[in-house]
């Protein structure tokens, strides 16, 4: 019996089944769909032997041009100064259109408003906005200064009152660490919102069905700016896991299990992480979603990877 007797015997439609039979992978790269709208994260480097690392992957993934990239902001606004010269390198060297992240923390007020000053005089027009971390301590306890600004939305205010920027923010498709409820968190982003934000990002995850019960609150309370999902193409399981535990996210057990036995096998664990976000990123398009914030990690192999699977080329 040929294939379209079967798929007719099935009560099936010949020209429905082939589309029907493919995964997510194979429906988000086949020809004459649009591919989705990416951006990517990197975070400012440490050393020189880093700073050439990073300007590698930087011209790796250049020609796909994402959308934005933003340029970490560290814990207590520890790497202000390299976060300001990396920003300023990719608008003078580059095609990117790069955003700086900026925190409220171990600064007051007058030191954030000059930096914002300093971002608009220069021609950058997108900051991610975002609370921050004590110094040195990622997920710790924050306590703002007297004279700075208290949390995001204060800081999103700023910004939108000092120039005219884009300002995305974050949020956390699971609970927010010190926050009571989703119903708070929501809450928080509205306010941020009303203050000027104009995008939203989220933290990494890996709980599909979850951030869609979010996102589906979040609209469900009024919030209509884009929120694009945050992807971690992560091979390195235990320092995921390390990192999670920091900022309250759930790791699935299938996610552990994939991993499980490849301590010392990380090319194998890297083809994984690249499946694995893939095939998130994919599923979310099946959902809607059409644009996806990379955590990069400053390296290009598996981001690069990942858009090529999406159907993601260099601009001609």
């Amino acid at each position: 019996m040929t294939l379209d007797a079967t798929l007719k015997e099935a009560g099936l439609s010949p020209a429905v089944a082939p589309h029907s039979a493919l995964g997510p992978v194979a429906r988000a790269s086949r020809p004459g769909r649009a591919p989705p709208r990416v951006s990517f994260e990197f975070s400012p480097p440490k050393t020189p032997e880093a700073e050439e690392s990073l300007w590698q992957t930087i011209r790796r993934l250049e020609p796909l041009a994402p959308e934005f990239v933003s340029v970490t902001y560290g814990a207590g606004g520890s790497t202000r100064e390299r976060t300001h010269r990396t920003v300023l390198r990719m608008l003078q060297e580059t095609t990117l259109r790069p955003a700086a992240h900026l925190t409220c923390v171990d600064a007051s007020r007058d030191e954030v408003d000059a930096v914002i000053r300093d971002y608009r005089d220069a021609g950058i027009r997108h900051i991610v906005a975002l609370r921050g971390d004590p110094p040195g301590q990622i997920g710790g306890r924050y306590q703002p200064r007297a004279d700075g600004y208290r949390n995001a939305t204060e800081l999103t205010a700023a910004i939108a009152g000092i120039g005219d920027f884009e300002v995305s923010v974050g949020v956390y498709p699971q609970v927010h660490p010190e926050s009571p409820s989703v119903a708070n968190d929501i809450e928080v982003l509205k306010a941020k919102v009303d203050a000027g934000a104009t995008r939203a990002i989220t933290n990494f995850f890996f709980d599909i069905d979850g951030f869609l019960r979010f996102v589906e609150q979040v609209r469900k309370a009024g919030v209509t700016i884009p929120i694009l999902p945050g992807i971690m193409p992560v091979s390195n399981f235990k320092g995921l896991r390390k990192m999670s535990a920091a900022c309250g996210v759930t790791l699935p057990d299938w996610l552990g299990n994939l991993f499980d036995g490849l301590d010392k096998d990380p090319d194998t664990r890297r083809l994984i992480a690249c499946a694995v976000a893939a095939e998130m990123c994919a599923s979310l398009e099946d959902e809607g979603f059409s644009d996806f914030h990379f955590y990069t990690l400053n390296r290009a192999d598996l981001v690069y990877a990942i858009c090529r699977v999406l159907g993601v080329r260099e601009a001609a």
